[in-house]
């Protein structure tokens, strides 16, 4: 064995297939757990001699070890095979861009791979055997190998790319002079996708750990690269900061020793003190420097940096890990399926004003990830960095971040359970704003009604259908001459007045905005250029010029949101058109930014920031592509590091202008997006297409926007571009009801696709489901209240609350609202009937309360054309209200009580309410908060906290789902009650009147 440091060859590395990469069999997890090292959670481990069991490092390279632990995997699995649903894969049904079908022969060898290693199983009784001979390649791999032998013995899913370069055919020559392996696979030349051909080999040269010191937090360390990279300007000598800062977040950061270098202006919590009982362990290796993360409990490996060389330059940036199982999600914003693909794919970061396509960069940069790990573990990772970046994917399963600037800066956060992943990272980025009630209604939208008449008579027809909205918006036709802060004289004439009759109505108003403001006009015409150009808030040139670009209104500049003074001009601004359009909210588009000219009018310059050595694979090639100049000076920084935050920023300054003007809670809606982005507005998901495969797809979307911290979420209902059908429509409408962010838009020169657009019995069903979401409105608005305290999803994946349930893992065509309701909407064209997954338990019909019991299966269930089917758990008490035609008028109307009976006939529900819009309530303590119990046949409704608000309500209805037996009387509060009973064994007791703010019982006998 080559002399060095490795790591200790006791740490549990087969815990799960993410560690299998080139060495030799480890012990089970949890046998012969390592000592405490010079700190605690983490320790340097000496040079392991043999007989010593095999380490984990780069410089060991064994296949067999791989294929013994994906074994182990599968097993594992087998486990749940009573339920007769497949192992989750990556959704692929709806692929766009490529097929499984023609991949390259060596993915196909290495599917084929996969399929036979649960025949290892039969041969169990070999593996010592096996290993016995591994342990013997190995040991004289390091010892007379060729070049060639070390190369071929790197299993095919463990190359990582050592010429991840587009646009360039990778040869032999190329890949050698870089010192790298080069290993032809059967598949195109050139090609992007699959087994690299040039790798590194288990011997690249990487980072040395020279010193490693404790400090308060945790330690600093000095890395020294004595072989330089082939990138240009690799620094030398690195920082390695490691805080321990909760017993559920470890926080690395490596960062240049000797120069400062950009990190992302982001308010983050500062540990005051270390971890006393972290439920992690970190272990480093000094040479060649790397990680290992591993969870206390388990055993299991959730970081393992020693499988390829870190690299650090001034504009390449690179560290791979092993991850521990293949079940991945977050990285975005992208297209896909809500479980990625492992298979060789990579996930670029880089805002991208582009409607919404399979492998393209998308509008958000959110470089965070979440894994479940064997046995329903998770953990999340956070690379706190905005700078153009990529994610590669293998099937190892291993991931390697790439990005060309700024810091490797980490956040690990342990969970144990997907929840806590995500309540833990949001108190790193912060936790989303509190909505308005009235936000979480229906929204109706078009670009094109041409008028402010036009816009009117939508909003009066849906008021004689009596169907729900609460707020109407106008796409940029509203302006004139698409200039921001105006509105046309002629043809939208009667817009304040539009504004007016909604307020009258309970209703609300939100326009949008565009970041691109016009430059063309006459000097003193136009005050929003004029005004800006004389405070300098506008981006500038390398040359100190304000850069010119293209947007709707012709020529245009883009205010710095990163300069202070901005916030102030924008503020002014809308103040200035609030006095003649009083509009409630701002639906900000366009802020990615958008940019039709590539860079600039004048181009862009030739120097490294709009030419950086690395591309990653953003669209177009190039990093200005429909974007401003990388090298464009703003006041924080060159937009080159500022670029993904630009989204972030305007919303942050639109937050701030419309608390000003109003006094209220701001909705603001944002296309580009960046972590922290919910504490300021919420998202869609951007222009999408009217087809079946794009409702599908929203799906996967908002769920990881839940991920991201940015739980008000929604896609343009029916679809933004193209012609919509009834049947698409209709379909789509009922999921849109049940996503948190609940808007229908459409483009110009199209057909109408609102709800009064179509025939009775679409309309109809399209009512019936706003009905239902309105009813929910107390229930989804305590969903809310828990993401802006705790950092709770509110739509939720299944898996989150049944993650032993390895079936859950790929389901993206169902969801939960909060932990309670199952949503399975029909997402395919001339069916009337779907098929849904339900976990175990206990599952009640929402509309009849009849009752299911699954062991964990898919069941084929009706869903005509005018009906969502919705499920509640067992288990939970659902807050819902008699609906009305807004929230305005619905929050003052009695409520009912869903009671969902578990098997041992209990249940537990609360409920949040305010006056829906004032800002900091819960903060103030101007709230009621109510907690709702089940025990023993006995409800009760107890007052927690209470304002005047809860005065205004009372219950009216009470509905036990689950009663197995008919009552003989019924009791509330002491005093006997007509009640009903069904024999699908559901009690209501009506006609209650209960004041919420006074607890009470109802008792059944």
């Amino acid at each position: 064995m080559v002399a060095g440091t490795r790591f200790s060859a006791s740490l549990p590395v087969c815990a799960s297939p993410g560690n299998n990469n080139k060495r030799g069999a480890p012990p089970r997890p949890g046998a012969d757990q390592p000592g405490a090292g010079p700190l605690p959670g983490s320790r340097i481990i000496p040079r392991v001699t043999w007989p010593r069991p095999l380490v984990i490092t780069r410089h060991l390279v064994t296949p067999i070890v791989f294929i013994h632990g994906a074994q182990t995997r599968t097993w594992k699995m087998k486990s749940y095979q009573k339920l007769a649903t497949d192992i989750p894969q990556p959704t692929e049904s709806y692929a766009e861009e490529e097929s499984i079908d023609g991949k390259p022969p060596c993915l196909q060898k290495l599917s084929t791979w996969w399929l036979g290693v649960g025949l290892l199983m039969i041969v169990a009784g070999l593996l010592s055997g096996v290993t016995m001979w591994m342990l013997r390649q190995v040991s004289g791999s390091q010892h007379g190998q060729t070049p060639l032998e070390k190369c071929s013995a790197v299993p095919e899913p463990l190359r990582f790319d050592c010429y991840p370069e587009r646009n360039v055919v990778v040869t032999k020559e190329l890949c050698e002079s870089r010192g790298c392996c080069f290993i032809e696979c059967d598949q195109p030349l050139g090609s992007r996708s699959g087994v690299p051909w040039c790798f590194y080999p288990p011997d690249f040269p990487s980072y040395t750990l020279e010193s490693l010191n404790q400090t308060e937090l945790g330690m600093v360390g000095l890395l020294r690269r004595k072989v330089k990279a082939y990138y240009p300007r690799d620094i030398e000598r690195l920082q390695l900061s490691v805080e321990f800062e909760t017993d559920t977040r470890l926080h690395i950061k490596i960062t240049d020793s000797t120069s400062p270098r950009f990190e992302v202006p982001l308010e983050v919590p500062r540990a005051m003190k270390k971890a006393e009982n972290p439920v992690y362990s970190l272990e480093f290796s000094k040479e060649p420097f790397g990680l290992l993360l591993r969870r206390r409990a388990s055993g299991a490996v959730l970081l393992n940096t020693t499988v390829a060389p870190l690299i650090f330059a001034d504009q390449f940036l690179q560290i791979s890990t092993i991850l521990p199982s293949k079940f991945l999600y977050g990285l975005g914003e992208h297209r896909s399926s809500f479980l990625h693909s492992l298979d060789w794919s990579t996930l670029t970061l880089w805002a991208r004003d582009v409607p919404p396509t399979e492998s393209y960069n998308l509008y958000g940069a959110h470089p965070f990830y979440l894994l479940m790990e064997e046995e329903g573990a998770a953990h999340g990772v956070f690379l706190l960095n905005s700078n153009a970046m990529e994610v590669a994917l293998q099937p190892a399963p291993a991931l390697t971040w790439r990005t060309i600037g700024g810091v490797l800066d980490f956040y690990i956060f342990l969970g144990p359970d997907p929840n806590m992943v995500i309540q833990q990272y949001q108190q790193v980025i912060g936790f989303p704003a509190m909505p308005p009630f009235w936000g979480l209604g229906f929204h109706l939208c078009r670009w094109g009604y041409g008028t402010s008449n036009a816009t009117w008579q939508i909003v009066k027809a849906m008021r004689n259908y009596q169907i729900p909205q609460d707020a109407q918006w106008n796409d940029i036709d509203y302006m004139e001459g698409y200039r921001d802060f105006t509105f046309d004289p002629e043809k939208f004439d009667t817009l304040p007045q539009l504004v007016e009759d909604l307020h009258k109505h309970g209703q609300y108003y939100v326009m949008i905005l565009d970041p691109g403001i016009s430059s063309t006009n006459p000097p003193g015409s136009y005050w929003p250029y004029d005004e800006g150009l004389r405070r300098g808030i506008f981006i500038n040139t390398t040359q100190g010029q304000t850069l010119i670009g293209q947007v709707w209104p012709g020529l245009t500049a883009f205010p710095d949101f990163s300069n202070p003074d901005t916030y102030q001009w924008w503020l002014e601004n809308l103040n200035r058109f609030h006095a003649r359009v009083p509009f409630d909210g701002l639906w900000i588009d366009m802020n990615e930014p958008s940019d039709f000219k590539d860079g600039s009018v004048d181009g862009c310059s030739p120097g490294e920031l709009d030419n950086p050595p690395y591309v990653p694979a953003v669209l177009g090639g190039s990093l200005s592509a429909k974007t401003v100049c990388a090298s464009a000076k703003q006041s924080a920084s060159m937009h080159y590091n500022l670029h993904n935050l630009y989204g972030l920023m305007e919303a942050k300054a639109t937050a701030s202008a419309l608390i000003q003007i109003r006094g209220k809670r701001p909705l603001v809606i944002s296309r580009s997006t960046f972590p922290s982005q919910g504490r300021y507005s919420g998202h869609w998901l951007g222009d999408n297409r009217s087809k079946w495969k794009d409702m599908y797809w929203s799906v996967p979307g908002v769920l990881s926007f839940n991920l991201f911290g940015i739980p008000l979420v929604g896609a343009d209902i029916c679809g933004f571009s193209g012609t919509t059908s009834e049947e698409l429509c209709t379909r789509w409408m009922q999921l849109g009801a049940f996503y948190p962010f609940s808007r229908n838009h459409n483009t110009q020169n199209e057909k109408a696709q609102d709800p009064v657009a179509f025939g009775s019995v679409a309309r109809t069903a399209v009512k019936e489901v706003l009905l239902t979401r309105y009813a929910l409105l107390p229930f989804l608005y305590t969903l809310f209240h828990r993401a802006h305290l705790q950092g709770h999803t509110v739509a939720r994946a299944l898996f989150f609350e049944f993650p032993q349930d390895v079936i859950t893992y790929s389901i993206d065509k169902q969801f939960l609202w909060g932990q309670s309701l199952l949503v399975t909407p029909v997402l395919e064209p001339g069916v009337d009937s779907v098929i849904g997954y339900f976990p175990r338990g206990v599952w009640y019909d929402y509309y009849t309360g009849s009752s299911l019991n699954s062991s964990g299966e898919s069941l084929k269930m009706a869903a005509p054309l005018d009906h969502i089917n919705l499920h509640v758990r067992e288990g939970v008490i659902l807050p819902t209200q008699k609906p009305g035609s807004t929230s305005w008028v619905s929050s003052g109307n009695p409520l009912r009580l869903i009671a969902a009976l578990s098997q041992n006939a209990s249940a537990w529900g609360d409920l949040f309410w305010d006056d829906g819009e004032s800002l900091d309530t819960f903060e103030r303590g101007d709230y009621s908060y109510l907690v709702f119990n089940v025990t023993q046949n006995v409800f009760t409704s107890t007052v927690l906290h209470a304002n005047v608000e809860a005065t205004y309500i009372t219950v009216d209805v009470l509905s036990v789902y689950g009663v197995r037996e008919k009552p003989s009387r019924v009791t509330v509060n002491g005093k006997e009650n007509p009640f009903s009973y069904l024999d699908n064994q559901v009690l209501t007791v009506s006609d209650l009147n209960l004041n919420l703010s006074q607890g009470f019982s109802i008792r059944w006998l």
